[in-house]
């Protein structure tokens, strides 16, 4: 039986943070991290589907979804991670599994490698951890503006809030872009087009260097620590590519890797996969902590 989803706010490190919670508290956690341009919605169905046997927290970050977007913060993922990390100390929730997708990965990476945050087990969607995956066509400009921010830079990175550019990642690779609702990408962009959010939104495409960074760290965590490891993919995106599930193997050489005929936001085209999935790897590993 699903339990009802609660929409709560937090104040962590004097910012307000909006996240959605459901299930028992006394169940195994699990967090569910979202990625750009997105928010705890794109969660929205996957989250009671999780919580008659888990407790499922799914925040937004800073400058996304509900929560607050202060002007005079700055942005990186270390940020990010550090005030998810806060908001999981206030509801005392020390042990989960992670659930990521594109920017909750780097999130994500950031919360396994803290030893007072261990992680018992990872499921990513689309959420890399390797150069390899990397769409170079996507990428491109982005590190070209890393590198260099500069008007001419950012015109093209910029293009990624508008209207067309945020469609274009719900529907790309998508077998039949009919099942998937409207509402995901008006919502998203809405959201992105709140007065100042771009300066945020480009501030983070700026860091993004630094996840590369923390890939190493993140390698020699899953070489030493072996955590269970479900990825499950969209193969016909064009920002992450197949390359990045498989290269999970590279270190974790027992992940469980699935292909699916998909996009980037797989959640919203083959919903019932990738829940099953997600539901039968994570019984396993509660299963298997048991005995």
């Amino acid at each position: 039986m699903a339990y009802p989803t609660h929409h709560r706010f937090a104040d962590v490190g004097g910012h307000r943070l909006f996240y959605r919670e459901a299930g028992p508290r006394a169940a195994p956690a699990v967090v569910l991290l979202h990625g750009f341009p997105a928010s705890s919605f794109m969660f929205r169905r996957l989250i009671p589907a999780l919580s008659d046997r888990y407790h499922v927290i799914a925040p937004d970050y800073l400058g996304f979804g509900l929560s607050d977007a202060p002007a005079d913060f700055r942005y990186t993922f270390d940020a990010l991670a550090g005030l998810t990390a806060g908001l999981l100390d206030l509801l005392e929730v020390d042990r989960y599994a992670v659930y990521v997708q594109d920017y909750g990965a780097p999130v994500g990476w950031r919360l396994a490698l803290l030893p007072e945050h261990p992680v018992t087990a990872i499921v990513t969607q689309n959420g890399n951890g390797y150069l390899a995956g990397f769409n170079a066509d996507f990428w491109g400009p982005i590190w070209a503006y890393a590198a260099d921010p500069n008007p001419r830079t950012e015109a093209p990175v910029r293009a990624a809030l508008e209207l067309d550019a945020v469609r274009w990642q719900y529907l790309h690779g998508v077998p039949d872009p009919s099942v998937v609702a409207p509402d995901t990408w008006l919502h998203d962009h809405a959201l992105l087009q709140r007065p100042g959010n771009d300066a945020i939104q480009l501030a983070l495409f700026r860091d993004y260097v630094t996840n590369l960074q923390v890939y190493p760290l993140l390698h020699d965590y899953l070489r030493d620590r072996r955590p269970p490891l479900l990825a499950v993919w969209g193969r016909n995106d064009k920002i992450f590519d197949p390359a990045g599930a498989l290269a999970f193997r590279d270190d974790v050489p027992d992940a469980e890797i699935h292909l699916r005929d998909g996009g980037h936001f797989l959640l919203e085209s083959d919903f019932d996969t990738v829940a099953t999935y997600s539901r039968e790897f994570l019984g396993e590993i509660l299963a298997s902590h048991r005995r």
